[in-house]
């Protein structure tokens, strides 16, 4: 009986720390997702402006 109390202890410690886990990871996940929009808003925006100068990668620059 014990034994048996001792894995349950363990187990019930396990599912708490990774309960913070993914706590954490949500909270982490939820900033996340609002820097992404808000960097969207902001590409959105400058694309609307006319300003979206996008430099691509094959090109030669300007001093060549």
């Amino acid at each position: 009986m014990q034994q048996l109390e001792e894995r349950l202890a363990h187990l019930i410690r396990t599912v708490d720390e990774l309960s913070d886990v993914v706590a954490a990871q949500q909270a982490e996940i939820e900033t996340l997702s609002r820097r992404v929009e808000m960097l969207m808003r902001r590409e959105a925006e400058r694309e609307t402006d006319g300003g979206g100068g996008i430099v691509l990668g094959d090109e030669r620059p300007p001093h060549y």
